[in-house]
């Protein structure tokens, strides 16, 4: 694997919609830069560059205040590159690491004081080889307080996922929604199984994102409008936003990121969705000292 990719748009459009005061995109990342942050041996993918300074630029331009970043998976478990990009923002970062389970308490101090907030466990086969559910169990209870775990699965394998996630004894946010089949509405078999996860703690979070990836109709993403705007709106103090810039893996079908943030206004329509969607929740989850 030697040919970088490029899966983010270089020059997103002025998105419509204005974000309230304070909005978080909560969910990003950063890649590289390359020579400073070497990608992992293991990586299924070589991006190009795209570190905090395209990412700062790209939160200005869409109009929001501060970023999550999830440590992407080609970078494996070295978070050098997510502690750097939140170094650089003045406090307005965030982050959620990828960690080796048998990581020290040490280590994990060192994160927390970075201004990492939660890790990430990733289901997805042709991301990563290895899920180890018992050694994610027992790192889960070894997190700093405040802690959260983030989960990626495909909606196929949530049921087998129960056991696993009834077993994690912190807040759980799952991304993109478990990729739920937005085609099949909101009142399909995916997004029934979803809701039924989210009724059985009421500390499961979930992030109503990346219609470029669930949506095969594209942009602009109608189905995925139709089928997760009742989800936000029903569990409306659990849900959060991101871009997920700059979009790994989607370089066959690179998203315009303004009219990404002219989706929120279709699954969260008033102000008061909005603020909780973009302000209050992610604020809750990664800056309470601030609340």
């Amino acid at each position: 694997m030697s040919e970088r990719i490029t899966s983010w748009h270089a020059s997103p459009s002025k998105p419509a919609f204005t974000p309230p005061p304070g909005a978080v995109d909560a969910h990003c990342h950063v890649f590289g830069p390359m020579a400073q942050f070497p990608f992992s041996p293991k990586a299924k993918y070589l991006p190009e560059d795209a570190g905090p300074d395209k990412l700062f630029a790209l939160r200005d331009h869409l109009g929001f205040s501060r970023n999550v970043i999830v440590q992407a998976s080609c970078h494996g478990t070295d978070n050098a590159a997510t502690l750097d990009a939140i170094a650089q923002s003045g406090g307005k970062a965030r982050g959620v690491a990828v960690v080796d389970p048998a990581i020290g308490e040490a280590e994990l101090a060192a994160l927390h004081e970075g201004g990492i907030r939660g890790i990430r466990f990733n289901f997805l086969k042709r991301l990563v080889d290895n899920a180890p559910r018992d050694k994610f169990l027992e790192v889960s209870r070894r997190l700093p307080e405040g802690w959260h775990v983030v989960i990626y699965f495909e909606a196929d394998i949530l049921e087998e996922l129960r056991p696993f996630m009834d077993a994690i004894p912190v807040p759980l946010v799952i991304d993109h929604m478990g990729r739920p089949d937005v085609t099949q509405g909101p009142d399909g078999a995916d997004m029934k199984a979803f809701r039924r996860l989210l009724d059985s703690r009421e500390d499961i979070w979930f992030k109503a994102t990346c219609p470029d990836r669930l949506d095969p109709a594209g942009d602009p993403w109608n189905a995925f409008a139709e089928a997760v705007a009742p989800l936000v709106a029903d569990y409306q103090d659990r849900v959060l936003w991101g871009t997920d810039w700059p979009h790994p893996n989607m370089q066959d079908a690179i998203p315009d990121d303004g009219h990404l943030v002219d989706m929120i206004p279709c699954i969260a329509p008033t102000p008061e969705l909005q603020r909780k969607l973009l302000v209050a929740n992610p604020m809750r989850l990664y800056w309470p000292e601030e609340l």
